[in-house]
C-alpha cells in the first residue's frame, strides 16, 4: 500500500471514509434493509436441503429472544454456543443479540475440560448443543444451575434440566408476533465472547461490541465499492466453522448484510462439498489453505461444474503461489482474493480486496495488500520494535 501520510506516524487508508451506522444493536444492522429480500433463501441447510427465507430468520432469532428471556437470560448474561455450523447456531446468536445477551462461540471438539473451562471463565448461564455433547456439559451444568438446550430431534428422552431447541421457539409467546421484551442496547455493549487460540498464552476471552461487528462488517461490504463485493444474488458457501471470527464475521454476518444466501456444511466433505457447489450454483467460496489444497488434489474435481464460482476468498492463514496457481484452473470465471482476520481485534491483518470495480490481482502474492475503509493506523517506535495502535477501541481482552 502506498498510504496518505498525516504527521509522522499516522496513516490512513487511501479509501474514501463510508457512512457506518454503528449506533445500532449488531442485529438491527444486519437486517436494516430486509425488506428488500424478506423472501429470498438467507440459509441453506446442506444437510438436508431445508431453506429459511430472510422474513424466516429474523422471526425465528426473535422467537429465541423471547424463548431465551422466558429462561430468564437476560441483557449481559452469557450463552455458550457448543455447535458445528448449523441454523441453529445463527438463531441462537442472533437471539442472543436481540436480548442484550454476549454468546461465547466453542469448538465442539473440545474436551470436557476445555469446554467447562470456557463455560466458567466466561460464567455462561445457558448452553446450546447437541445430544452427542452432553456428556461434555451435564455435570457442571447441574452443579452450577446452568440451563442446558439440546438442538437434536431425538424421541428419546434427555437428561434432567435439558430442554429440545424446538420449545425454546414454540414456548417463546410474548403478544401475537414473538417479540422478545424491549431492551436498550449501548454501542459498546459486548455482544460476543470468542477465546482466542491461546497461540501466545492461554486461550482468552475477546469482549467483542456490537458497535466494533457492526464497524468491521462495514467496513468489508458497505459503500460504493466495498472491499469485498458481496450482494442479493450470491450464494456464499459457509465450510469454515462459525466459531472461529473469520467465518462469524465475513461469512454469516456480511452475508447477512447485504442479503446473500448462505449455504451451511456443518463439516468438510470433498465430495458433498462439490455436490453442494454444482447443486446450489455457489459464487462465493470463501475458504482456507487446507481445503484450498483439498480441491487442488481431488481426482474428481473435474467431475463438477464448478463455473459458478465467481469470488475465492482465502483467510485465516496466507495462501503460497503454488497452492494458489493450483486451484485457479479448478475455478475458471473466479477472481481471488486473500485476507486474515485478528480475533483481538477484528483488525484484517492483510487483504487482497475483490472489488466491484477493480479486476483480479494477477497474483495474491505478489500483493501488498490495503488497509480497510475508514481505518486509520499509528505506529510508533518502544522499546526498540515498531508497534501499531489501531484506531478501533472496541476490543477488550478479558483475562
Amino acid at each position: 500500500m502506498d498510504p496518505k501520510q498525516v504527521g509522522d506516524t499516522i496513516f490512513r487508508s487511501k479509501l474514501p471514509d463510508i457512512y457506518i451506522p454503528n449506533h445500532l444493536p449488531l442485529h438491527s444492522y444486519c437486517f436494516q434493509n430486509i425488506s428488500e429480500f424478506s423472501y429470498r433463501p438467507c440459509l441453506i441447510n446442506g444437510s438436508n436441503d431445508q431453506i429459511y427465507t430472510y422474513a424466516d430468520v429474523e422471526l425465528t432469532s426473535r422467537k429465541v429472544a423471547a424463548g431465551l428471556n422466558k429462561l430468564k437470560i437476560q441483557q449481559k448474561d452469557t450463552i455458550m454456543i457448543l455447535l458445528p455450523n448449523s441454523p441453529e447456531f445463527v438463531f441462537s446468536f442472533l437471539g442472543a443479540s436481540y436480548v442484550g445477551a454476549i454468546s461465547t462461540m466453542a469448538n465442539p471438539m473440545f474436551t470436557q475440560a476445555e469446554v467447562v473451562k470456557q463455560a466458567k471463565a466466561s460464567k455462561a448461564k445457558l448452553i446450546i448443543t447437541q445430544e452427542c455433547n452432553l456428556d461434555k456439559v451435564k455435570d457442571y451444568a447441574f452443579e452450577n444451575d446452568v440451563k442446558v438446550i439440546c438442538i437434536d430431534e431425538s424421541s428419546g428422552d434427555l437428561p434432567e434440566g435439558c430442554l429440545h431447541f424446538s420449545n425454546l421457539i414454540l414456548n417463546s409467546v410474548f403478544a401475537s408476533e414473538h417479540d422478545p421484551p424491549e431492551v436498550e442496547i449501548q454501542p459498546d455493549d459486548v455482544v460476543a465472547l470468542p477465546y482466542s487460540s491461546g497461540t501466545t498464552g492461554l486461550p482468552k476471552g475477546v469482549m467483542l461490541t456490537h458497535k466494533g461487528l457492526v464497524t468491521s462488517v462495514a467496513q468489508q461490504v458497505d459503500g460504493e465499492n466495498p472491499t469485498l463485493y458481496l450482494h442479493s444474488e450470491d450464494v456464499i458457501l459457509c465450510i469454515s466453522p462459525l466459531f472461529h471470527i473469520y467465518s462469524l464475521v465475513s461469512i454469516l454476518l456480511c452475508g447477512l448484510r447485504v442479503g446473500a444466501a448462505i449455504l451451511i456444511m456443518q463439516k468438510f466433505d470433498i465430495v458433498s462439498f462439490f455436490e453442494l457447489v454444482e447443486k446450489y450454483k455457489v459464487t462465493i467460496g470463501p475458504f482456507v489453505p487446507p481445503i484450498v489444497l483439498a480441491i487442488s488434489k481431488s481426482p474428481v474435481v473435474d467431475n463438477y461444474d464448478l463455473s459458478s464460482v465467481r469470488r475465492v476468498m482465502c483467510g485465516a492463514a496466507p495462501l503460497g503461489k503454488g497452492l494458489e496457481d493450483a486451484v485457479r484452473t479448478k475455478f475458471p470465471h473466479a477472481k481471488f482474493g486473500q485476507g486474515g482476520k485478528d480475533v483481538r481485534s477484528l483488525e484484517m491483518e492483510y487483504v487482497i480486496p475483490l472489488y466491484k470495480n477493480k479486476g483480479d490481482i494477477q497474483s495474491c502474492n505478489n500483493y501488498r495488500g490495503i488497509k480497510l475503509l475508514s481505518h486509520t493506523i499509528k505506529v510508533w517506535k518502544k522499546g526498540g520494535r515498531v508497534e501499531a495502535e489501531e484506531d478501533r477501541d472496541y476490543f477488550r481482552e478479558l483475562i
